[in-house]
C-alpha cells in the first residue's frame, strides 16, 4: 500500500467517514495539533524511560489517539468509535496530586530549563494547550466535551510532571521574579 494518495493535492482531505473538507478546516487543525502532541509525548516517553510515572505516557498517547479519532471523524463515523472514558480525567488528577505532594511549594512562575526531559514536558504542555484551544472550536458536538476536558487536565499533568522530573534529577525550580 502506498503512503501517498494524491487526493489531497488540491487542499482537501477526507474525515473518517468520507466527508471531504478543506485542509484548513478547524477540525483538521484540531486533530493535527493532537497528532503533534502525541509525537511530543513520544519524545518524553523516550527520554523519561525508567523514570517514575514513565508508564503513564503510553496510556496518555492511547487516549490522545482516541481523541484524534473523534476529532477526525464525521458524525456518521463517530458512532463507531469508543466513547472517551471520563475516568481518564480522574486518573490524571490522581497522578497530578500524587506528584504535587512530593514537590516543594511553587511561589512564582517557572522558567523551563533542564533536564532536557523536563523541558520537553513544557513544550508538550504548550502544544497541549494549543490542541485544547483548537478542539474547543469544534466542541459543539457533545461527544467532544470530555476529550476537551482531558486536554485541559493533561496540560496540568505535563506541567507538574516537568517539575517532578526536574526535582527527581536534583534540579530545583527556576522561579521567575520580576
Amino acid at each position: 500500500m502506498k503512503v501517498y494518495t494524491k487526493t489531497g493535492d488540491k487542499g482537501q482531505t477526507s474525515l473518517v467517514g468520507g466527508t471531504r473538507v478543506s485542509k484548513d478546516d478547524p477540525r483538521v487543525n484540531a486533530y493535527g495539533n493532537v497528532d503533534e502532541l502525541i509525537s511530543y509525548i513520544a519524545l518524553i516517553r523516550a527520554d523519561a524511560y525508567g523514570k517514575p510515572y514513565h508508564s503513564n505516557l503510553r496510556r496518555i498517547q492511547a487516549n490522545l489517539m482516541l481523541i484524534a479519532a473523534h476529532l477526525a471523524s464525521d458524525e456518521a463515523a463517530s458512532n463507531k468509535l469508543k466513547p472517551f472514558d471520563i475516568d481518564e480525567i480522574s486518573f490524571l488528577e490522581h497522578q497530578i496530586d500524587e506528584m504535587t505532594e512530593q514537590l516543594p511549594p511553587q511561589n512564582a512562575f517557572i522558567l523551563p530549563e533542564r533536564p532536557r526531559v523536563s523541558a520537553e514536558c513544557h513544550i508538550a504542555r504548550t502544544v497541549c494547550r494549543r490542541a485544547e484551544r483548537s478542539a474547543i472550536v469544534v466542541m459543539l458536538e457533545p461527544r467532544l466535551e470530555i476529550p476537551v476536558k482531558y486536554l485541559n487536565r493533561l496540560s496540568d499533568y505535563l506541567y507538574v510532571y516537568a517539575r517532578f522530573l526536574a526535582m527527581n534529577d536534583g534540579i530545583g525550580d527556576d522561579f521567575w521574579h520580576q
